[in-house]
């Protein structure tokens, strides 16, 4: 990939041109964090208290039993959203599918364990662990060997 940036007065505002033989995945992030200013927040509830929460610091995020919840270093707290929009929010902090029911942190993970199913064990480095279902090993394998975060890269 080559990448052009022309800084000049002569310039009124700031312009992107994207030259590409077809459109890809890569593509589509790179609009992504493009167009992304403000990522909107995280609010969990914890006791009667709105907890914001820094999307760096988070492991996972699962849903069970109808509820979300994000799984810190110490804690669980419950996420007032659905799955699907906490993984659009979270996309631009490398975050990704690991089942039907978690996202996960890729920068947060220490190592993988293979597990007899074919599914892999994530550790965290919290000590927090879950588990990529076979359909999302490779897309993640893919994502670390193409420059994606783990081990706090």
């Amino acid at each position: 990939m080559k990448i052009n940036i022309d800084l000049d007065d002569k310039h009124e505002g700031t312009q992107i041109t994207i030259q590409a033989k077809e459109w890809t995945e890569e593509l589509e992030e790179i609009v992504k964090v493009i167009k992304k200013r403000r990522a909107p927040r995280l609010f969990a509830s914890e006791s009667d208290q709105t907890i914001l929460l820094d999307p760096r610091e988070i492991d996972y995020i699962y849903a069970e039993q109808r509820k979300v919840f994000a799984s810190l270093a110490n804690r669980q707290l419950e996420l007032k959203m659905k799955l699907y929009e906490a993984e659009e929010i979270l996309a631009p902090y490398d975050y990704m599918r690991f089942s039907k029911s978690v996202i996960g942190n890729l920068n947060q993970i220490e190592r993988f364990e293979l597990s007899f199913n074919g599914n892999l064990c994530v550790y965290f480095h919290s000590g927090n662990k879950t588990y990529i279902t076979r359909k999302y090993v490779a897309p993640i394998k893919e994502n670390l060997m193409n420059g994606g975060k783990a081990n706090g890269d």
